[in-house]
């Protein structure tokens, strides 16, 4: 399986409190130094856990598996601030692709019309490599449309409460504070199907 995410909720909805597996997982995916078609994960949930609280825990065990510094962490808006010079929440499509074009990516922005797309491009390219060098970087804070199956923030509506965390060029984790409300996630994943138009239609797990 791809992960035990959804087995996992399962036993969550049934009250099973926090909950934890290490297991291999197998994705038909990208292949390569970093990606391996077959691989082993931990994941774990934490019932009344919110985002800042669960990013500490992952903190605490990254330093106790890998004897690393504690993590910095940045939210997704200062890390485009900080490298790119650019608000990802509200530039436009066009002053994402002028912040493409200063790193020499104009042959892939200046066709793509997806905003989100424009996005993971300047994160992929002009953030990722200058994060997490020293000592873990959490990113946090992506933007609403990129919520997958995190809340809204309720202080500020433009982001969801989703973080990723990067170490020596790696995504090591990524975590949230899980949506709970049911119509919202139906909409979700109605409007992720829209957006595959092209592909294969996946059906709904209800």
């Amino acid at each position: 399986m791809t992960s035990p995410e959804y087995h996992m909720k399962r036993l969550l909805a049934a009250g099973c409190g926090p909950v934890f597996q290490l297991c291999r997982s197998f994705r038909n995916e990208e292949m390569g130094r970093h990606h391996n078609p077959e691989f082993t994960m931990l994941e774990w949930y934490r019932p009344h856990y919110d985002m800042y609280r669960l990013m500490n825990e992952v903190d605490d065990l990254l330093q106790q598996v890998l004897d690393c510094q504690p993590a910095e962490s940045l939210s997704y808006q200062q890390a485009f601030q900080r490298h790119l010079e650019i608000d990802p929440l509200s530039a436009d499509k066009t002053q994402l692709r002028e912040a493409a074009a200063k790193l020499d990516l104009s042959n892939i922005a200046d066709t793509e019309e997806d905003r989100d797309t424009l996005l993971q491009l300047l994160f992929t390219m002009g953030v990722e490599p200058h994060i997490g060098k020293e000592k873990p970087t959490f990113i946090y804070h992506f933007p609403a449309s990129q919520a997958s199956l995190a809340q809204i923030s309720t202080e500020d509506h433009r982001v969801a409460e989703r973080f990723e965390v990067y170490y020596k060029g790696i995504e090591l984790a990524n975590g949230f504070h899980e949506l709970t409300d049911a119509r919202e996630q139906q909409q979700r994943f109605e409007q992720d199907n829209r957006k595959r138009a092209a592909l294969p239609q996946q059906p709904i797990d209800q």
